[in-house]
């Protein structure tokens, strides 16, 4: 994975601001809406002003964006903020047009990132700009909808193959049916995951869509901040009940500045002999973890020995359903989330299931 963090630079080499903080209003809807934020972010200390041109929409019918006509706004940010501006891409002609507007960030969006055939497509427009381009313009990568890591991956890798080396990641939550609490559930560990995978790749939380309200936004912000992401990306609108596009998720100017404001940014610090002794606790009781695991599976064979025997199948459906309900009832009245010990329980009898069906599979010749 080496080829995608390998020569990296940072996305703007004098931008002496950590967290990187981008905002502004989900979509450009007028010239005197997109001005009239942009003025009011930059008072918050926002060094990047971000705006949708192109809006894919999951139905016909909604706001899909004003189109270019709107790169000439956020050019006019550029001029009166000093601000860097940004936009998303999903086609090589949306990369042209931002490009030629002198857009200094891209972001690729997750229906697009879903898709390798999309980014390939973008990844040769990138390829084919020159080199004086290429080496200004910075380009993040959301994750797609889905909880895919390794599709995220290869869209990194795809771009990064095309030349860019201002590239970043945007964790912006992965799309769920049901009732939830967040619009996208964050899956941390699937950042997490890319993060060790892809050192020093710049990751920034994209709270607005993940929580998808804005009274969600800042604790958001904060645990981004806590898992020591690189930075945020936020959607700020001076009306965003009035806003054309993801109006509950969008914050006034004056509450991103209360934002900004009381994040708090975990200092590196040296690690303390407290830290080491309950790191090696965690190690001891990982180490008993597998232990009881691997003794549970011993079980499990023996148990799928007896059903050979007395030809039973494998799997016990009400069985499973039960045990599942007790003790994933069990696992949170012990303080864990109802998704962690279900994910975990899940694992396991997958596990033993398929210790079992090795043990009842006919003997090879």
């Amino acid at each position: 994975m080496g080829i995608v963090t390998e020569g990296l630079r940072p996305l703007f080499d004098d931008l002496k601001q950590s967290p990187v903080i981008i905002a502004g209003p989900c979509s450009a809807e007028s010239e005197k809406q997109v001005l009239e934020a942009a003025a009011a972010i930059a008072g918050c200390g926002v060094a990047i002003f971000r705006a949708g041109v192109w809006k894919p929409r999951t139905k016909p019918g909604g706001f899909e964006g004003i189109g270019s006509t709107a790169l000439r706004w956020l050019a006019k940010v550029k001029t009166e903020t000093g601000m860097r501006v940004a936009t998303e891409v999903a086609t090589p002609s949306h990369l042209a047009e931002a490009v030629a507007a002198g857009v200094d960030l891209v972001w690729v969006g997750a229906r697009t990132s879903a898709n390798p055939f999309a980014v390939q497509q973008l990844a040769d427009a990138f390829a084919a700009l020159p080199t004086e381009v290429l080496d200004r313009i910075a380009v993040l990568v959301k994750n797609p909808v889905n909880p895919d890591l390794e599709l995220w991956i290869g869209a990194l890798e795809r771009i990064r193959r095309a030349g860019v080396t201002r590239l970043g990641a945007i964790h912006r939550g992965f799309s769920s049916y049901g009732s939830n609490l967040y619009r996208n559930p964050p899956k941390w560990a699937i950042p997490i995951e890319l993060r060790r995978r892809l050192p020093g790749l710049p990751v920034l939380c994209d709270p607005s869509h993940i929580g998808g309200r804005r009274d969600l936004v800042p604790s958001l912000s904060q645990q981004a901040m806590d898992m020591d992401f690189d930075g945020l990306i936020i959607e700020s609108h001076c009306h965003p009940d009035e806003a054309l596009s993801d109006a509950a998720q969008q914050l006034t100017p004056p509450a991103l500045g209360e934002l900004l404001s009381s994040l708090v940014k975990p200092a590196s610090a040296d690690v303390s002999e407290e830290l080491c002794s309950l790191r090696r606790q965690i190690d001891s009781l990982d180490d008993e973890l597998l232990e009881l695991l691997a003794r549970r599976m011993q079980v499990a064979r023996e148990i799928g020995r007896f059903k050979r025997a007395a030809n039973m199948p494998v799997v016990q459906p009400e069985r499973y359903n039960d045990l599942m309900h007790r003790r994933v009832e069990s696992g949170v009245g012990l303080g864990m989330s109802y998704d962690f010990v279900s994910s975990v329980l899940s694992a396991i009898h997958e596990e033993s299931v398929r210790q079992q069906v090795e043990l009842s599979a006919p003997d090879k010749a």
